[in-house]
């Protein structure tokens, strides 16, 4: 059969021994400690899910992660020790075994890491009669959706769906009947590039190939979806510093390893930020009335900065950002920063003005002008840096995601207060 020669010559180049004798060392899937151990792994961290199946027996381990997304399931694998890790592939299917090692080669957030074995691989000179014996046999090991016919090189030629088959002659061979014309990924392929391409095409299982259009394996739609939908909430807790890892299953101990260095940065940044007060400490202690507006300018620009870095991460997200596309985001940003701060400005400096004259303060014109100013420059700015940040990590290699905000928070405290103390020590004597 083309695909066991396939695997064949796959495992010699890859130097793994494939047997295709059916082994008796899976798990039943009656076995309810197989059960129970599958919604226990999905809540966990992969290195948490890992340490956890690694005292249960290989065969228990091999069942659980056949139930998994499959990017979960390499990810679990990876996090296994040696020796375990290579009991579980030899429990496994010698299909699902080879595929998981081929799997691990890919980096991760690729289609690569969630490619499943093909099982319905035919030959274009095989008749409809011979396809639909062997698929009778296929469909009592795995879910089949489309039929994929390859040539001696294994090379993709076409596929068949299941309705060419009912309504064709038993003696029509596929080649007459698969469609030419097919949709491939390819493994290297970041996951949200390839979400961008099935965007249209809502397949329930695409066939992935390489370069040479050599069938690989196969990705589910449903696993591409899932595995996105994780990307993306995780995407939220990493901006406040919290890991991607971490999941509500997360012990005491791992959680506050994950939380703990971000915060301890995060106490670093905030002394920066008092800092800048400390430094204009003459001016707080003249005009004391500056104290109760020092929260308002901060409060305003942050907000302000979150908005720009939640637009960024998004278009970074969604691939909207190319290359070029960055000086056009910042100066948009910055004049959005303007136009609000403008207007948010006009408000907060009539609070100043009202409050200043209510006091009998003497410079309660000069004040309101100062807070205006300053709202001004610090939405300028914190529009700057919610758009800067991201961008800036994502060329040095970094998350763009990973406590962007904590960075952004420490600029526009800094900003806000500098601007506001420093104008009215300028501006107000």
């Amino acid at each position: 059969m083309p695909f066991n020669r396939r695997i064949l010559q796959l495992a010699a180049e890859m130097g793994v021994p494939v047997q295709f004798e059916t082994t008796n060392a899976q798990a039943s899937p009656r076995d309810p400690q197989y059960k129970a151990l599958i919604p226990e792994v999905r809540a966990r961290s992969a290195q948490d899910a890992a340490t956890m199946l690694a005292e249960h027996p290989a065969s228990v381990i091999g069942a659980v992660l056949l139930e998994l997304n499959p990017a979960l399931a390499q990810d679990i694998l990876a996090e296994l020790p040696k020796g375990l890790a290579d009991g579980v592939l030899q429990v496994v299917s010698p299909e699902v075994s080879l595929q998981w090692q081929r799997n691990q080669t890919y980096p991760p957030a690729t289609i690569g890491r969630l490619m499943e074995p093909a099982y319905a691989v035919f030959h274009p000179a095989m008749t409809v009669a011979q396809t639909v014996e062997r698929l009778r046999a296929l469909l009592k090991v795995a879910f089949i959706t489309y039929g994929y016919v390859i040539d001696e090189a294994s090379r993709l030629s076409g596929i068949v769906t299941m309705r060419d088959l009912l309504f064709a002659q038993d003696d029509a061979r596929l080649e007459s009947l698969m469609q030419h014309e097919v949709f491939t990924l390819r493994p290297e392929t970041p996951l949200n590039e390839a979400m961008k391409l099935v965007l249209d095409r809502h397949y329930p299982v695409y066939p992935v190939c390489n370069a040479e259009g050599i069938l690989l394996g196969l990705v589910r739609g449903q696993a591409m979806f899932a595995e996105q939908a994780f990307e993306i909430t995780a995407q939220v807790g990493s901006t406040f510093g919290v890991e991607k890892e971490e999941r509500l299953a997360t012990p005491l101990k791992q959680s506050f390893k994950f939380r703990h260095p971000w915060l301890q940065l995060n106490l670093v940044t905030a002394f920066v930020a008092g800092a800048v007060v400390a430094i204009f400490q003459d001016t707080v202690d003249r005009l004391v009335i500056l104290a109760v507006f020092l929260p308002i300018l901060a409060g305003q620009s942050g907000n302000t900065g979150c908005q720009a870095l939640a637009v960024t991460l998004r278009g970074m997200t969604l691939g909207e950002l190319k290359g070029g596309k960055e000086r056009a985001l910042v100066m948009k940003e910055a004049w959005l920063g303007f136009y609000n701060g403008s207007l948010t400005g006009l408000v907060a400096g009539t609070g100043m003005l009202v409050m200043a004259i209510y006091q009998g303060n003497p410079n309660a014109i000069a004040l309101s002008v100062v807070v205006w100013m300053a709202l001004v420059g610090a939405c300028v700015v914190s529009g700057i840096c919610g758009a800067m940040i991201p961008i800036t990590l994502k060329r040095l290699n970094l998350d763009p995601a990973t406590a962007s905000s904590i960075f952004l928070t420490t600029a526009t405290d800094v900003v806000s207060m500098g601007m506001l103390l420093g104008l009215a020590a300028l501006l107000v004597r």
